[in-house]
């Protein structure tokens, strides 16, 4: 994906924007403790539900990146 002149400092600048990635980030080292992802494995947590707010451990999988992007 390619951002537009602006559009990262934008997205970036947002709050909610902000707290995402803070959970997304926040998910993925979960992950890394456990043992089920490292880093550069091109593995991605992925919500069952598709909703990317509910960080319950019983909606995140692992899965790989083709993966993901297919579902969307």
């Amino acid at each position: 994906m390619a951002y537009k002149k602006g559009d990262y400092a934008k997205y970036h600048k947002d709050k909610d924007s902000k707290k995402q990635r803070a959970l997304r980030n926040k998910n993925r080292r979960r992950a890394i403790r456990k043992g089920r992802v490292k880093k550069g494995d091109k593995k991605h947590i992925d919500h069952k539900d598709g909703n990317p707010k509910n960080n319950s451990k019983k909606n995140l999988r692992v899965v790989s990146a083709k993966t993901n992007r297919k579902k969307q």
